[in-house]
């Protein structure tokens, strides 16, 4: 245990409040998530951890398995769909829809043999990684989850344990399992006052800041945002009114990709990612989801910023037990939680 200097403060805090911000992001993806579908999103940490080691493998000039695993989805969805619309007689609506997948496929895989050999510049890297990142979640959602839409929490909850196991066995497999880090978008430092901060943990806090920014404005002045919310609040008035069960799961795995991806490529330059490190980070996001109920995106925002900052501090002065410190946070939620809410069995939500 290490005798606390008050001059580290800043720093620590900066730390924490660079990795609860992507913790932060985790928190409302996966409020969304569970909102939106009733879905306890466990393998929310593996899309960071292809977001990080898909943006290493392109700097590389290396076509990352993450292509693979886009075209074998995207083949199995087009496949479902197709046999979903044969079986309502529209034979011809199933084979346009598979002929679509073939040449969106392999358009793809040509565009990726074609630049990734090139080393395009970081910004390009980063497009792309969120281009072959982001289109996995709803391929995941129509593949895995679409066709459980009306089982138990329990029953959804095993099957986000399997896909977990199964995206990490493939990162594995693709990525090997060696540890990668990406080079930081934004080199050197600033200082504020006494304190020294690097660029690039200031870009992390700013483009979560942005990115929260935007999807409060996405939720309050889009009809697709609005049509989640509704969703979220109640799911059979939503059906009633139109809107789409399917439509709303399918765009809520898309936002969460998407945020599990940037999520990966900002916090790739501060930590050395593995194939296995999707769980723990994806954790820590849960925690901060849990301190807002799964339902509240400013508490779970809020508790995951905690988190970051009792990890930082944790692991200066208590570092064999920063991680135990971390998960302890959220015994007391948990327990406040049961003593403060009222229990509705789900057949009557």
């Amino acid at each position: 245990m290490q005798i606390f200097d008050p001059t580290i403060f800043p720093i620590l805090a900066a730390d924490g409040l660079t990795n609860g911000a992507v913790y932060a992001l985790l928190a409302l993806a996966l409020v969304l998530v569970f909102a939106v579908t009733r879905i306890i999103f466990i393998p929310m940490g593996e899309f960071v951890v292809f977001g990080t080691l898909t943006l290493a493998s392109l700097q590389l000039g290396k076509v990352p398995g993450t292509l693979s695993l886009l075209l074998v989805l995207l083949g199995v969805a087009a496949l479902m769909e197709a046999f979903t619309q044969a079986r309502r007689g529209q034979t011809g609506r199933g084979l346009l829809t598979l002929l679509g997948a073939a040449l969106l496929g392999a358009a793809l895989w040509a565009l990726a043999g074609w630049i990734v050999p090139l080393k395009p510049p970081l910004g390009v890297q980063v497009l792309l990684t969120l281009l072959l990142v982001a289109p996995l979640g709803p391929l995941v959602y129509r593949t895995v989850y679409q066709p459980l839409q009306n089982a138990t929490v329990l029953v959804l909850l095993i099957a986000s344990v399997a896909l977990h196991l199964v995206l990490t066995g493939l990162a594995l497999v693709f990525f090997g399992p060696e540890g990668s880090r990406t080079p930081p978008f934004a080199p050197g430092n600033v200082t504020l006052g006494q304190v020294t901060l690097s660029q690039q943990s200031l870009l992390v806090i700013l483009v979560s800041a942005l990115l929260m920014l935007g999807l409060y404005f996405f939720f309050e002045r889009t009809m697709p945002g609005k049509a989640l919310r509704a969703t979220a609040v109640n799911r059979l008035g939503a059906r009633l009114v139109g809107i789409s069960p399917s439509s709303a799961g399918m765009l809520t795995f898309t936002l969460a990709a998407l945020i599990g991806g940037l999520g990966g490529v900002l916090i790739g330059p501060s930590v050395a990612m593995t194939y296995d490190s999707g769980f723990l980070i994806g954790l820590k996001g849960f925690i901060g989801a849990i301190i807002g109920g799964l339902v509240s995106y400013p508490l779970a925002a809020a508790g995951a910023l905690l988190v970051g900052l009792i990890e930082s501090f944790a692991s200066f002065s208590l570092s064999a037990w920063k991680e135990v410190i971390v998960f302890t946070l959220i015994l007391p939620v948990l327990l406040w939680r049961s003593l403060t809410t009222r229990h509705i069995p789900e057949d009557e939500e």
